[in-house]
């Protein structure tokens, strides 16, 4: 029976490059899946945009293509990813460049476009807001963007029309691989019991070493062997979707029943009804096996018509977030610091200083769990954090002046000051009719 074998190449949008470089080279892989969006990362592709049209995708993307390229046409694998963003028309014009110039001009691009329907949202502000219950007409002054979680269909079609590398925008993570099993197995959009195993596939490929044992590791309780070189997952599969999930030899980490189980139940609201934009995927009955040699098989995995709405993230400019940090050492160190809070909440008061949230904190006096520790520790140092989120850039400005003052104004022996300031993108979701989506290869 045919099987292919899929490797994760990223996890997040600028996951390391070295293990993804290991599986291309040493995985035997027949696809390499790069899952390098989230719904914060496509509105601030999407700022980039409107600041210069040309950009918009992944800022790695050429950076791992530099490396991806030559291996493409070396080994035969096929890449899918979404590091395309807000733009990927302009990432896949990018990547032709590169092999062109690398002399790999047989190389075949296809970027999927659609997922973006800014240009059509006014179509849109009466629909709910998921997160708050609010109409989207009571952001439309502040909206940046609206990408759709659409799913296979687009790099499907792309693979069908010979492409060696797939560039998307918002395709919802699990599609990545989904798409390449389709197109491999001959899957229908109604084989929903495929789709719900290839979906799991997806799952469990798309956020890197979080399966092979990276986010798993707490050492004493859940150790993790050599996880300063963990690699990143690679899939068998067959037409079947029957499948097992495993790593490389070399590489550091681990693959077991743990880390596979903790990666199922990861992002998943209701494992019975796991809501993508190709299926409902049901892995209520799921069924984790382990084997030795890092190797673990998974199954049971099925699956239901989709619900024919696609989420949609809605990015909005927000506000802006001013942190403004400085160091307090020695003798009384703590209470020094407690006096310089109180010095900026009270000139902010004074001064009339517009904003909408302030936070004070006091890092490395168990600023996380205080409620619980009490308030009054003994500490030889301690960094003192003011953060406040402002409807205008000069009035964060204005907060971080007041606690570079500090240096002069008392309390004795503060330094090492640090100021940041940094607009803030919001994201709402809604959901939107698939039948209202046109997806595009170009």
């Amino acid at each position: 029976m045919k099987k292919i074998r899929i490797g994760s190449g990223a996890g997040y949008s600028e996951d390391r490059l070295e293990p993804a470089i290991d599986v291309m080279k040493n995985g035997n892989i027949d696809y390499v899946i790069f899952e390098c969006l989230a719904e914060r990362t496509i509105a601030l592709a999407q700022q980039a945009k409107l600041e210069d049209p040309l950009k918009g995708y992944n800022n790695w993307l050429e950076y791992r293509m530099d490396s991806i390229l030559p291996l493409c046409a070396e080994k035969g694998f096929k890449v899918i990813t979404n590091m395309g963003a807000a733009n990927p028309l302009e990432a896949a014009e990018l990547v032709k460049k590169m092999a062109i110039e690398k002399g790999l001009s047989h190389l075949r691009i296809i970027a999927v476009i659609g997922d973006d329907i800014f240009p059509s949202i006014d179509k849109y502000v009466n629909y709910e807001v998921l997160e708050t219950g609010e109409l989207l007409s009571s952001y439309t002054s502040t909206l940046i963007s609206a990408n759709a979680y659409i799913g296979a269909e687009g790099i499907l079609k792309a693979l069908q029309n010979e492409a060696d590398i797939v560039i998307t925008g918002r395709v919802a993570d699990p599609s990545l691989a989904l798409g390449a099993l389709m197109y491999e197995f001959d899957w229908s959009f109604d084989d929903y019991e495929y789709l719900g195993r290839g979906t799991l596939i997806g799952h469990l490929l798309e956020c890197g070493a979080q399966v092979t044992g990276g986010y798993f590791a707490d050492p004493g309780y859940k150790d993790v062997p050599e996880l300063w070189n963990v690699g990143f997952p690679i899939v068998e599969v067959d037409k079947e979707g029957e499948f097992f999930i495993t790593k490389l030899k070399k590489s550091g980490g681990i693959v077991s029943e743990a880390t596979v189980k903790e990666q199922i139940l990861y992002e998943i609201h209701d494992p019975a009804n796991y809501f993508t934009p190709d299926v409902i995927a049901d892995f209520s009955k799921v069924e984790v096996k382990e084997f030795e040699g890092n190797s673990v098989s998974v199954t049971g995995a099925t699956g239901k018509p989709p619900t024919g709405l696609f989420k949609t993230s809605i990015g909005y400019k927000d506000s802006f977030i001013i942190e403004g940090e400085m160091s307090y050492g020695g003798l009384g160190s703590y209470k020094r610091a407690k006096l310089a809070g109180e010095i900026v909440n009270k000139r902010i008061t004074l001064l009339g200083m517009p904003h909408l949230e302030i936070r004070t904190d006091y890092i490395g006096v168990e600023s996380l769990y205080k409620d619980v520790t009490g308030d009054t520790p003994t500490v030889n140092e301690v960094r003192l954090r003011i953060a406040a989120r402002t409807e205008e850039y000069e009035d964060a400005l204005r907060i971080g002046k007041e606690i570079e003052s500090l240096y002069t104004n008392g309390p004795a022996g503060g330094g090492g000051y640090r100021m940041n300031i940094k607009d803030v993108i919001g994201i709402n979701s809604i959901f939107v009719p698939s039948k209202d989506i046109t997806i595009q290869i170009k």
